[in-house]
């Protein structure tokens, strides 16, 4: 199963990766993750990037692609992948399609979980995090015992600036900027399936499963 993952964020594709993986045993890929792994072995491409990453600035397009094939010409990923976070625009699916070319790998499929702007919102605006473990909860859907307090270590919790509601807004027209095009692009390839991310996790899981297996012919 070779793998791609959109959805704005939200949308659960965290969760349905960690599924994907169980089930396939397969990894599962972010474009954070290539990066961190290239500067911590300290490859030329890796060595570039954390240049641009010191600085504050984005890292070039032919940074990423470079880093991107280092990724996924790595062994652990000749049987499968679950890529998550690219491409974010055009240019960089034609460029993820010449390294997949290049190492005679063809999409099972894209999966683009969609959820409501206003639904993404109230997830993502919601959620609190503890300042000591780490752990994460929600107002709504997953509230601790005690407002405020972590459950498992009486920690404090606390909102990231990240899931404060007008950064969720504008994180969200950034994704629906870039990943429209994406969407038609995909379709052309008719690779593109397109998942009902407002159903329960599990329905989600089944429905991107069963996707999935009709499109690998099994």
């Amino acid at each position: 199963m070779y793998i791609l993952l959109m959805g704005p964020p939200g949308a659960g594709k965290g969760t349905q990766a960690e599924k994907l993986v169980d089930s396939y045993k397969i990894p599962h890929i972010s474009t954070g993750d290539m990066f961190r792994a290239a500067v911590k072995q300290g490859t030329e491409l890796g060595k570039e990037a954390k240049r641009y990453m010191d600085a504050g600035g984005l890292v070039p397009d032919v940074v990423t692609i470079g880093i991107v094939r280092e990724g996924l010409s790595k062994p652990e990923c000749a049987k499968g992948f679950i890529l998550d976070g690219f491409p974010r625009t055009e240019e960089q699916a034609v460029a993820l399609d010449g390294i997949l070319n290049d190492l005679g790998i063809k999409l099972t499929g894209v999966v683009n979980i969609v959820v409501p702007d206003g639904e993404l919102v109230a997830r993502v605006t919601g959620r609190r995090i503890c300042k000591a473990c780490g752990a994460t909860y929600h107002v709504s859907f997953n509230p601790t015992k005690v407002d405020g307090v972590c459950d498992k270590c009486s920690g404090s919790l606390y909102q990231r600036d990240d899931d404060k509601e007008e950064t969720v807004k504008n994180r969200l027209k950034a994704y629906h900027s870039q990943t429209e095009p994406l969407i038609e692009y995909y379709k052309k390839q008719g690779v593109y399936l397109e998942i009902d991310g407002t159903q329960a996790i599990d329905k989600v899981y089944a429905d991107v499963k069963a996707s999935l297996e009709k499109r690998a012919g099994r």
